[in-house]
């Protein structure tokens, strides 16, 4: 068990980033994406990340851009890859909010 801390930075610039700790014996904290996922964390903590899927990996509307500490995410399996290959803007940090587990401490952008 450890704890983590997580900051998610809005897709609107004009709202302020935040920060959560989260402690993954705690997880999940709902159902929406993988136990322990970024999606999971940010809806926990009243935190916006669109999810039209339900976080079942059937969309990309989670999508996110990791900035910081990409090592401590689980790794990406094929179906997120295959995903995210239709998301707009994808990049080489690119991953699913609902797929992605925290495992360590992570700076997220959301993408709009």
């Amino acid at each position: 068990m450890a704890r983590y801390r997580v900051t998610f930075r809005p897709a609107d610039k004009t709202m302020e980033p935040k920060t959560v700790e989260v402690d993954d014996k705690d997880f999940p904290y709902g159902d929406h994406g993988k136990p322990g996922s970024l999606l999971d964390i940010a809806l926990h903590n009243g935190i916006r990340l669109d999810h039209n899927c339900g976080g079942n990996c059937a969309c990309t509307t989670c999508h996110v851009i990791v900035r910081q500490g990409e090592e401590n995410l689980s790794p990406m399996e094929p179906d997120e890859e295959d995903r995210l290959d239709t998301a707009t803007g994808l990049t080489l940090h690119s991953r699913l909010g609902c797929q992605a587990i925290v495992q360590g401490d992570v700076v997220v952008d959301i993408v709009e």
